[in-house]
């Protein structure tokens, strides 16, 4: 089951960037995942539930988007849609197809909240992370409220949930 492994890499994205953009709690994680990506999708939200609690991610709502399949034909230089590695092309027939789509997972948006949301609504408090209040070595200093969507660029994970260089 290697989708817990995608889930902890996805949690540490969505940590770096509630340390890099200051905020306390994910609202939603909208993920992009590829028909080729070779993730069983019940298991990773599954995976992503578990790992959740105690975490910004607690409580948000994990909307799993599909990207279909993209190949480039060699016989006949034309892109297509496919829903297999081993798809002959829909157009001429041809066995010559370079996958180009539909491989990835990729953490598409959050919409997040800060502490001062969250401290104005008392159901279901979630402590937000511990953030240094003054400059240190290499600390990140928090100012201002942040709500709405993060400045997060997509990184598609490898098969370890390990982001990869785009």
């Amino acid at each position: 089951m290697h989708e817990l492994s995608l889930a902890g890499g996805i949690l540490k994205i969505v940590d770096d960037a509630a340390a890099r953009e200051c905020f306390a709690r994910v609202r939603r994680l909208t993920l992009t995942v590829g028909a080729l990506a070779g993730i069983e999708e019940s298991a990773l939200r599954f995976a992503l539930e578990a790992l959740a609690p105690g975490t910004v991610l607690q409580g948000a709502e994990i909307v799993l988007q599909h990207q279909p399949a993209t190949a480039w034909c060699l016989s006949c230089s034309t892109s297509v849609l496919i829903k297999s590695r081993l798809d002959s092309c829909p157009r001429c027939g041809g066995n010559w197809l370079q996958v180009t789509g539909g491989t990835d997972l990729q953490v598409k948006d959050l919409i997040v909240e800060d502490a001062a949301e969250e401290s104005a609504q008392p159901a279901n408090p979630i402590p937000a992370p511990s953030v240094p209040t003054a400059p240190q070595a290499g600390g990140i200093v928090c100012t201002g409220a942040k709500r709405g969507r993060a400045n997060f660029p997509p990184r598609p994970l490898d098969g370890e949930g390990k982001r990869t260089e785009t």
